[in-house]
C-alpha cells in the first residue's frame, strides 16, 4: 500500500458545483475515509473562493487512485478541471505521523 496524493485544479465557470453539491462530496469523502485519509479546498488566500483541493490517500494501485478521484461528485459534475497524482513520502526526521 502507498500514500498518495492528489493535488485537483476546478473550473471557475463550475463554482455551482461546489455550492450546490458539496453535501454529496462529502459523503462520498467519508464513505471512503479508510482509503481518503483527509482532504479539502485551496484558496490563494485566507477568505478567497476555492481554486482546487488536495486529498491524501492510501491505496493499493494508481489505478485505485483514479477510481476514488473520477467516482466523485465534483469530478463526474465538472468541478473538476484536471488533477494531479504522485506517491508521497514524508521526510524521516518528522517520525511517525498518523493521519
Amino acid at each position: 500500500m502507498a500514500r498518495w496524493i492528489v493535488l485537483f485544479d476546478d473550473n471557475s465557470d463550475a463554482a455551482w458545483v461546489r455550492k450546490d453539491h458539496s453535501q454529496a462530496h462529502f459523503d462520498y469523502l467519508a464513505a471512503h475515509a479508510d482509503r481518503i485519509l483527509i482532504g479539502g479546498g485551496l484558496r490563494p488566500e485566507p477568505g478567497a473562493w476555492f481554486e482546487g483541493g488536495l486529498w491524501v490517500l492510501e491505496v493499493d494501485s494508481r489505478e485505485e487512485a483514479v477510481a476514488l478521484v473520477e467516482a466523485d461528485p465534483y469530478f463526474t459534475l465538472g468541478l473538476r478541471k484536471g488533477y494531479r497524482l504522485a506517491v508521497w513520502g514524508k521526510a524521516p526526521c518528522y517520525g511517525a505521523v498518523t493521519l
